[in-house]
């Protein structure tokens, strides 16, 4: 999905929200647990109950990846069955050098068909060059990390008097464009969005952290937005989990609902 559909979708849908499918086998209602694929069973449901009202879908790949050969294959189901004119990330967080790099490419862009991957640049550029080589296809970087330990090394500051993050973000977006690159920046980490919007002014920002985390869609909307929209908020827990008996597909719509009407408000 290329730049103008994704901007169109959002505002054909009024939203820009992306719901995670970080689907835990140990979470999902107890009787899906006999479907001979609970994982793809719960994502169903969840997709048809809110494929109106979302312009995007997460599959974090670690909860499908501990399954062993099945949980590829749900994951495979999930991404296929998702509706071909919703844009589709695959948060592998993959980062690696030469041809490592390029088949992690390959594995998500063609033959599992998603229109983006995360992907970690501490290695540097030719660790991201290769996700940038696809037509249509986008390489979201981490950027700013919504997680306790971002204060780690994302937030030190350099001897330039700059944030680590200020420098990776200034670096790795003079290696693609607006047009294949986003970025991941956590909600909870909202105070920092203004500035980020002017180091990256044009760019997507894959925003984390709404819902469960306790960030605020708000303040990362009214800090975040760009005349192209340049956000899609993930909720994952706040949405798929909303509900844990045999209605949770119409909780998770609900939630869903919240969401997006509160977004509407916002553009």
């Amino acid at each position: 999905m290329n730049r103008q559909e994704l901007v169109q979708l959002i505002r054909d849908r009024k939203s820009y929200l992306c719901i995670g499918l970080d689907t835990d086998i140990q979470k999902i209602p107890k009787h899906l647990l006999s479907h001979p694929d609970p994982l793809f069973a719960f994502n169903k449901a969840i997709i048809d109950a809110t494929k109106d009202l979302c312009v995007a879908y997460k599959i974090n790949t670690a909860f499908y990846e501990c399954q062993g050969i099945r949980g590829w294959e749900s994951l495979q189901r999930t991404a296929e069955y998702i509706p071909k004119d919703i844009f589709t990330i695959a948060d592998a967080k993959r980062g690696d050098i030469g041809n490592t790099s390029s088949y992690y490419a390959k594995t998500f862009f063609d033959t599992y068909g998603f229109d983006s991957v995360t992907v970690a640049p501490y290695m540097g550029r030719d660790s991201v060059e290769p996700f940038l080589g696809f037509q249509d296809k986008w390489a979201i970087v981490l950027g700013l990390t919504s997680n306790a330990g971002s204060g780690d090394f994302q937030q030190q500051k350099l001897a330039s008097g700059e944030f680590l993050y200020e420098n990776v973000l200034k670096t790795t977006a003079s290696w693609g464009t607006p047009e294949n690159m986003m970025f991941v920046i956590g909600a909870t980490q909202a105070s920092s969005v203004a500035e980020i919007r002017k180091i990256v002014p044009d760019h997507f920002f894959l925003v984390p952290g709404v819902g469960a985390q306790g960030g605020s869609l708000k303040e990362i909307s009214e800090k975040g937005l760009n005349k192209d929209v340049g956000l899609l908020v993930n909720a994952s827990r706040a949405v798929i989990y909303a509900g844990n008996d045999e209605r949770f597909a119409e909780d998770a719509r609900a939630a869903a609902e919240a969401y997006q009407a509160e977004m509407a408000q916002y553009l």
